[in-house]
């Protein structure tokens, strides 16, 4: 009997493009899209702990108006919706690596370079990174991914529900006082529009104990997303979102206009009074909003017209690790000292249309890209890595028929 990509001796190989599943490319190039306006207008244009700092109301209509957009629609939403994804993506992984040998060993294998990538990320380009996070978080769950879907949303819910509670229990979390996020922002100001590569460095890595205490605070979350996002793809609902078609519909709607008010009521100070339920209000918020964004968006994509216009998204969701990694080194040399310097200079107008063009034009190369290859860059170097063999790249080099995976 010949030996085959299929069997335990050999190691698996990545999944072919004719196997993905375009609504998740499509979920994650959108939710792409809401990661590079929320980081271009509040981490590479100005300071991150900007929003700690008071300030007065920006001048501009339009700034107001994308401003307010990229907060009621986008901030943490996008965060939370790319979240749910990679839980799905662990899923997804998992279910086809389980009819070989030590699936988990293939997966902890894929998360220790997600790892490696990511510290490169944090430590050389830009201290803003998610992919460590999200590294290690996956290397927490993995343990639990193979469980059935009602364990996996109880302990989703166990998770988050501690994350709603952290504002009642004064967690031994580092925080700095507003004054010393003023101080910082000052520095930041002048450090990144006007330092060299060396400098720009050390001052970013001297942001990290505060960047930390960030992602202190949200990790919960990210677990918690993970495990829903495993329990969703294991409840078998997404791969027969035709037989829960009204459901997708209602939940999306109502997840939506829920998260939206509640955002809407934080920012205009109705828990201003309860500060602790205000804070839990306001963690709940994007988890729902986003949830209602993914509901609604796997309804949309089998919609006539709008379906067509949301599958030209899925090429750049194919390209999401490349897309996001050439997206931190293309704002770092227009916003940072060392390259055009516009830290602190640019309007929220202005940062909006460049993160827009870039991102058309990252489309547009997506697709082109993948008329001949069969995976992103990065994309095939992380499975190579993983796999331990050079996957195949070129399309004109694929067997006739695809081996199983």
């Amino acid at each position: 009997m010949p030996v085959t990509l299929s069997s335990f001796t050999q190691p698996p190989t990545a999944v072919a493009p004719t196997d993905r599943i375009l609504t998740i490319d499509i979920l994650r190039a959108l939710a792409l899209f809401g990661v590079l306006m929320v980081n271009l207008v509040t981490e590479f244009r100005v300071s991150i702990f900007q929003q700690f700092v008071p300030s007065g109301p920006l001048a501009s209509p339009v700034d107001r108006f994308l401003d307010a957009f990229v907060l009621y629609a986008l901030d943490m939403k996008a965060f939370a919706l790319f979240s749910l994804l990679f839980g799905i993506g662990l899923a997804v992984q998992f279910d086809r690596l389980a009819n070989r040998e030590r699936p988990l060993y293939w997966l902890r294998r894929r998360l220790v370079v997600l790892l490696a990538f990511g510290l490169f990320h944090l430590l050389f380009i830009w201290n803003g990174d998610i992919l460590t996070e999200y590294a290690l978080a996956g290397l927490l769950v993995l343990p639990l991914i193979r469980e059935d879907k009602e364990t996996l949303a109880l302990v989703s819910l166990g998770l988050f529900a501690f994350y709603l509670a952290m504002p009642a229990l004064h967690l031994p979390i580092y925080w700095p006082s507003t004054e010393t996020f003023a101080r910082h922002v000052i520095a930041a100001n002048q450090v990144y529009a006007n330092g060299s590569l060396v400098q720009v460095w050390r001052f970013s890595l001297g942001e990290l104990k505060m960047i930390f205490s960030l992602n202190e605070f949200v990790f919960p979350r990210t677990l918690a997303l993970f495990l829903l996002g495993a329990a969703i793809w294991r409840s078998g609902m997404l791969q027969n979102w035709q037989l829960h078609r009204r459901t997708f519909l209602i939940f999306g709607v109502t997840a939506t206009v829920v998260g939206l008010v509640l955002t809407a009521a934080g920012a205009m100070g109705v828990f201003a009074s309860t500060p602790v339920l205000g804070a839990s209000m306001s963690n709940l918020a994007p988890t729902v909003q986003a949830l209602g964004y993914a509901a609604l968006t796997v309804i949309a994509v089998d919609l006539p017209y709008l379906g067509d216009f949301l599958r030209l998204f899925a090429p750049l969701g194919r390209m999401s690790f490349t897309n996001y990694i050439l997206q931190s080194l293309i704002f770092s040399w227009i916003f940072f000292g060392y390259g055009l310097g516009q830290f602190g200079r640019l309007s929220v107008t202005t940062a909006f249309l460049l993160g827009s063009a870039i991102y058309i034009a990252q489309m547009v190369g997506s697709a082109l890209w993948l008329r001949w290859f069969r995976f992103g860059p990065l994309e095939w170097l992380w499975r190579s890595l993983m796999y331990g063999q050079a996957q195949v790249m070129l399309k004109s080099r694929l067997p006739s028929v695809e081996l199983a995976h």
